[in-house]
């Protein structure tokens, strides 16, 4: 390649690379024209689009609208009406401020923009081709601003052989637009492909309509409002302890030794565990009202339903995040969807601790139904009111007292050997574990997650069959010893007591795990030493077990290395914190009850009472169930009584 002297760029030239930065694809261009619109107040908004936005792109709004004298200068680069100083660029409160997004558009396309000013009695117009600005004129319109793109990259032909089809590129149109509904559900938002009404907002102020219309009804019922966390500067997100039975894997605390100016409020809505995804595309985060695209506070999310969703989905959530704009910086990358936090560290548990606290107060039961032919099915969701029968003996129930009025009273649980446990004290350190009775932890008065189960019997040696007030329970034996296990185990960890109970061998046992997993248990010795086993290098590919956790008594500790070893060459990417918590449910899966087992009703009683201590007792470590419900209303009509 020739060398070649440095030169400055023409204009036309630097423009277009400019615009690149600012301008993709079609949804960019639809994406600057309504944060203008929404920056100058519009309550209507509507996109209309032709050919995925190739052909036409036009956005009319009813804005307060553009001076006609200032219509020329709007279409200058770096020309702006949202700050005039240096220090705005620490407290901006609007969508725009760089004056880049119509330069940008017009550098590449075809732009014909007609606006009329609130206090003016006549709209001008104006239109650039390719940069090239031609001389405004009056028009007759209404107050707001109108914007027509046509032939969006006609001079950058490079650029439009990386557009998607045109039903892609319409697609990416329609969710920018959904995330702008989202965020101002007090606006009303229409979009018109290939004049097509395909989506309009109600513009009520509801947030809800606006889920039913994106996610349908049904989908909507099952998303729950957040449990608000608000943090002050005073109490700080860092005293929001999170639940023990996940781990806060947060990014590392900011080093900026700057204050918080003012609270952080988190709100919004999240889908039960029941409804899920297989990506993280569902879950759209807002700072100020502004969609951004951040790694760490789609993380928490996905960290607040850990051990509550089966492995490989997750949630839905639409998650929005009040704060001082001094403590965030949208200034990262001209489109804007990248921002920085001076405390990122506590946005992170703020936004965890919501979506957390919010699922462990409103996570129901799976529930069973019956359908026309007799046979049992999932239920719709909706709760039906219970019989007169069964309402009254769940009004005497739940208002006897401190201790359940069932036929079979079951004392508290005490430590015992009946069931294996890291650590039995976990569970049995409030005074009363009566499950009617409030639980007191370090001060806190929490409501039992369970309402108070009486054993009736087993079934296939798999499930144990409960009474509730509202029904009958099948609890899957397995999968809710899991549970206490685990939970035993976090609770343990997060009371800062050194390592779990563990057997200590008369004889060491030999373990050979093959060269190709020999780094990854050697490099992991410590993560197995803090979850109860001893092992220790012997050459080669040979390890020696010393020691193992009391839970796996009577198991072969052996099979369990050796399905460790194996996830641990899996999992190559896992950490810290995220190695162990994978260790401790392989451990609790391994010591769990067994499907096929028999129990006395003893045994049975007091897996009971310890699963109703659990703080998340509905699902097991991998996100499936413990038990399901049969209603009481569902157990009157299969029986043709109503």
């Amino acid at each position: 390649m020739p060398i070649m002297p440095i030169q400055i760029l023409a204009p036309e030239v630097a423009s277009k690379i400019a615009a690149g930065e600012v301008v993709e694809r079609p949804s960019n261009v639809v994406k600057e024209l309504l944060e203008n619109s929404i920056d100058a107040g519009a309550t209507e908004i509507r996109v209309e689009a032709r050919e995925g936005g190739r052909r036409l792109l036009r956005v009319v709004d009813n804005g307060h609208g553009i001076p006609a004298d200032e219509i020329p200068l709007a279409l200058e680069r770096h020309a702006t009406s949202k700050l005039n100083t240096v220090d705005d660029l620490n407290h901006i409160v609007t969508f725009g401020f760089r004056g880049e997004a119509l330069y940008s558009i017009a550098a590449v396309s075809q732009v014909t923009l007609t606006s009329r000013h609130r206090k003016q009695p006549f709209a001008t117009t104006i239109r650039v081709e390719g940069g090239v600005v031609q001389a405004p004129a009056r028009a007759g319109a209404p107050i707001g601003t109108t914007v027509t793109v046509e032939n969006l990259f006609y001079n950058v032909p490079a650029r439009q052989k990386f557009l998607r089809t045109t039903t892609t590129e319409s697609g990416q149109i329609a969710a920018i637009i959904q995330r702008y509904a989202l965020a101002y559900p007090e606006r009303r938002f229409s979009f018109v492909n290939d004049g097509r009404l395909i989506f309009q907002s109600t513009g009520s102020g509801e947030l809800r309509d606006v889920l039913i219309m994106l996610y349908g009804r049904d989908n909507a019922q099952q998303m729950v409002s957040l449990t608000a966390v608000t943090a002050s500067s005073t109490t700080g997100l860092d005293d929001l302890a999170l639940d023990v039975d996940f781990r806060s894997d947060a990014p590392a605390q900011s080093t900026s030794t700057t204050p918080p100016q003012t609270g952080v409020h988190v709100f919004g809505y999240v889908s039960l565990p029941s409804l899920t995804r297989a990506n993280r595309s569902a879950i759209d985060i807002f700072v100020n009202r502004r969609y951004v695209e951040d790694r760490s506070l789609t993380h928490a999310v996905v960290q607040a339903y850990h051990t509550l969703l089966p492995v490989g989905r997750y949630p839905m959530a639409v998650i929005f995040v009040d704060i001082d704009p001094a403590q965030v910086d949208v200034n990262v990358h001209p489109q804007k969807t990248q921002v920085r936090f001076v405390e990122e560290r506590r946005i992170f548990a703020a936004v965890q601790k919501a979506v957390r606290r919010t699922l462990i107060s409103a996570t129901p039961i799976p529930d069973l139904g019956v359908d026309e032919g007799g046979r049992l099915a999932r239920a719709t969701g909706e709760t039906a009111d219970l019989p007169p029968g069964w309402a009254s003996r769940r009004e005497a129930i739940l208002n006897a007292g401190d201790q359940p009025h069932f036929d079979i009273v079951v004392p508290a649980p005490q430590p015992t050997g009946i069931l294996p446990s890291f650590a039995m004290t976990a569970t049995t350190n409030a005074p009363d574990a009566s499950p009617t009775n409030k639980r007191t932890t370090t001060g806190v008065t929490s409501i039992p997650k369970l309402p108070p189960l009486r054993v009736v019997g087993q079934i296939g040696a798999m499930y144990i069959v409960a009474e509730g007030p509202e029904g009958l329970f099948l609890i899957d034996q397995h999968a809710a010893h899991e549970r206490i296990l685990y939970e035993q185990y976090m609770l343990q960890r997060a009371n800062n007591q050194t390592g779990v109970a563990r057997q200590h061998l008369l004889e060491p046992l030999t373990l050979h795990v093959g060269a190709r997993l020999t780094g990854q248990v050697a490099a992991h010795l410590n993560a197995l030493q803090h979850i109860g086993f001893e092992v220790e290098a012997f050459g080669g590919d040979t390890f020696l077990v010393r020691a193992v956790p009391a839970v796996l008594a009577g198991e072969d500790p052996l099979r369990t290395l050796e399905e460790i070893a194996a996830t641990l060459s899996e999992r190559r990417n896992l950490v810290g914190e995220e190695i162990e918590a994978a260790l401790v449910k392989m451990v609790c899966k391994r010591a769990a009850i067994k499907a096929g087992q028999l129990l006395s009703d003893i045994e049975m009683q007091e897996l009971v009472r310890q699963l109703e201590q659990c703080q998340s007792p509905r699902t097991c470590p991998h996100g499936r169930p413990t038990m399901i419900q049969l209603s009481a209303v569902e157990l009157e009509k299969a029986f043709g009584r109503i």
